[in-house]
């Protein structure tokens, strides 16, 4: 993990999930992977929206030409953990498509207008993950 996730994660859990500086009032998780390669476990601190069922995630990667290594973890390792405030409970990652995908996308560009640029960056769709209750 980079210094700059980990200031963020040690942010997070000492004060219950919230955080200060670019993400402060922003709906922030910790999603728990494991390394697609590696298998090692990976932590990464992201915006999430609120969906039915779950949670959405989305593999922006600040607009780059790649899709972030925790989005290829989740494919190759569907069952995740994710710390939300204080609580941490079991989820199982699926890429959203379609209408869905769009009707998710669209609601957090609405509202995190960074998004739209990360969009107008890349030549990718960025892939939006929902992760939803694990059985």
């Amino acid at each position: 993990m980079s210094d700059w996730n980990d200031k963020i994660v040690e942010e997070f859990r000492a004060n219950g999930g919230q955080v200060g500086g670019q993400f402060a009032g922003a709906p922030l998780l910790l999603l728990h992977t494991v390394g697609a390669k590696t298998g090692r476990p990976r932590v990464n601190p992201m915006m999430y929206q609120k969906v039915d069922g779950g949670y959405a995630v989305f593999a922006s990667k600040a607009g780059a030409p790649t899709n972030p290594d925790w989005y290829f973890n989740l494919l190759a390792h569907p069952q995740v953990q994710a710390e939300i405030g204080a609580v941490k409970v079991d989820l199982v990652a699926r890429v959203a498509d379609g209408d869905e995908r769009e009707r998710i996308w669209s609601a957090q560009k609405a509202t995190y207008p960074g998004f739209a640029d990360y969009e107008q960056k890349t030549t990718r769709q960025i892939p939006v993950v929902v992760l939803e209750s694990a059985p």
